[in-house]
Parts: structure tokens; sequence; C-alpha cells
């Protein structure tokens, strides 16, 4: 299929209000995908804001990526892109990582096979959460953190689950639990039965089992009657955070467990706010890279347990 590609180029405070007022237009064109990125790592403050489309871009679709910037707009360049396999190019190139407990692979990489660490075989597909991507990578840390810390859990959801890496890792550390999985894209049915498949995870309605359902946020019938959640996962997008921090908070037991990812490090200061709001409390905070990680409590169960900076790892220091 015949790929075209815009791209702007601006400093970075420019390139994330753009993302951010992408989180806000309702009305946005699904057919047209964009990123926001450092143009070189010896070049932090210059980014690229790039926008994928299966057709030649029209007069709408430069107006629209341009209407994303306040004032004067970047100039647009537009390229069409070669017709290649972009499922089997993605997957080349993704080396394995190594975060918290666990290893997590693509077919073309082995397993770490080590003491102590849980490998995680996750090809390249449809859906976001391979491991590879610094959020994910992130809550696999803190999801470890939270195990050593002795958080315990009985019942656990993970919003927006894409692969289902998450929620196999939350039943790798509390292997008793009862597990719901939601994504609002129904294609996840099939990538998260498939990936549980090959990685040993059992699907089903039983502790020690997940359930997989397409929902869009908590709302759906199953996961009101399986909560209230001990621990709920959710790395989507700061905007949806937001507005789904009151919901989450419903659904958690007093003193359960939050953890949010999927939002700038400059995005950080509005999540938290809404979760105040809500009720919930910040217990441990992870940044990597350009991406924050935040561990939330509900208020209703005892004294927040805060996180000493050594005991976080190296590249989770707020720098």
């Amino acid at each position: 299929m015949t790929s075209w590609k815009m791209t702007a180029l601006a400093p970075r405070p420019v390139i994330e209000a753009a993302l951010l007022a992408h989180e806000d237009a309702w009305d946005w064109d699904p057919d047209i995908v964009i990123s926001g990125s450092e143009i070189a790592e010896d070049k932090p403050d210059d980014w690229r804001l790039e926008a994928w489309l299966p057709r030649r871009p029209g007069k709408a679709d430069q107006a629209a990526l341009l209407a994303l910037f306040a004032g004067a707009a970047p100039k647009l360049t537009i390229e069409q892109l070669p017709e290649i396999d972009w499922l089997t190019a993605s997957q080349t190139g993704l080396e394995p990582i190594r975060a918290g407990l666990f290893h997590v692979h693509t077919p073309e990489h082995p397993p770490l096979d080590a003491a102590g660490v849980r490998d995680f075989c996750i090809p390249a597909s449809q859906a976001f959460g391979t491991g590879q991507h610094a959020t994910t990578a992130g809550c696999l840390t803190m999801l470890t953190h939270m195990k050593r810390q002795g958080v315990a859990v009985r019942n656990l959801a993970d919003i927006g689950t894409g692969t289902g890496l998450l929620a196999f890792a939350a039943l790798h550390l509390w292997p008793r639990a009862l597990a719901t999985a939601s994504d609002i894209d129904d294609v996840c049915l099939d990538v998260v039965a498939d990936n549980a498949a090959s990685n040993g995870v059992a699907m089903g309605a039983r502790a020690g089992e997940l359930t997989m359902l397409v929902a869009d946020g908590m709302d759906h019938q199953l996961l009101d009657a399986r909560g209230p959640y001990d621990l709920i996962i959710a790395n989507i997008l700061a905007g949806p955070l937001i507005g789904l921090a009151p919901d989450f908070a419903l659904h958690m037991v007093p003193g359960g467990q939050l953890v949010l990812a999927g939002l700038l490090e400059t995005q950080e200061a509005q999540v938290r706010r809404a979760a105040r709001r809500a009720g919930l409390r910040l217990a441990a905070r992870l940044v990597n890279g350009d991406w924050s990680i935040l561990w939330l409590r509900k208020r209703g169960a005892g004294t927040l347990r805060g996180c000493r900076p050594s005991q976080l790892p190296d590249w989770a220091q707020r720098r």
C-alpha cells in the first residue's frame, strides 16, 4: 500500500504543544497517525512532528496538521514512502530489553533463559506494547518495584493493553490474581490471544487466568462486575488518563494501586492534578527518557509509602 509522510520541524515545546492539541482533536482523521521525536541525540531541543497517511496528503490533510500549531505554523515537507512490508520492517532492529524482572524480545531474538527473569516473546504487530517503548519498559520496571515493596494484588485490570504484555507481566508477579485486560481496538482480541498462547499465559475467567475484552476506558459491564480492583494499569495517553481518573478511582478498592503511563514528563503535572482530584496520591514515579510513569494509591488504607531515589533504577532518577 502506498504511504505518505508529512514532517514539520520546530523546537521541542512547539511540537509537544501540537501533540497535546492532537489529543484534544475529537474530529481527527484516524487514517493520519502522528508522532513527535527529537531529530538527533545531540540536538535534544530540535524536534520533528511526523504524520503518516495511506494517501497523498491533500489540502485538508495539510491544514489539519498545521492547525495543531498555535501561532505561526512550521513549514511542511511531504514525501511518498517506498512500498515495503512495514510489519517486517518494524521488527528489524527491535533489540531485546531488560526491565525489572522481565526480558522482552521479538521472535527474531532468543530468550534470555536467566534465573529469576521472565522471558516474553512479543512480535511487532498492529497493537502497541512490544516492550521497546519507554513507557512499556517503564511500567515493567515500576510493577517490579511495587512487588518488591510488598504490594499484594488479588484483582487487576490492564486498560489499553495492546499486545497484552503488561497484563502478562502483572500475572507473573501476582500469579493468583483475577486478571482482566481491555483495549478500545478489537484487533487486540486476537493479538492478545496469540501472544498469551505463545508465552504460556492462560486465558479464562478464573484466578490466574486472563480475561480479554474490548472497551472504551472503564465503560464495560464486565469491568464493572469484576471490580473493584487492587491494581489498575493504564499505559495510554495523557488526555484519556486525565479524563479517566475519576473512573479509575471509582473502580479501585480503598488503598488500591494505579500505574499510569503514556504521558510526557511535561504532561505529568496535569495528570497528577486530575489524580489528586479523584482521591489518588502519588506513591512513586519513574522518568524514562521524556516519559513519566506514575504509581498512585487511592486514599483509604493508611499512609502512602514513598520511594527513596536510591530504590529506583539509574535511568529513573529525575534529571
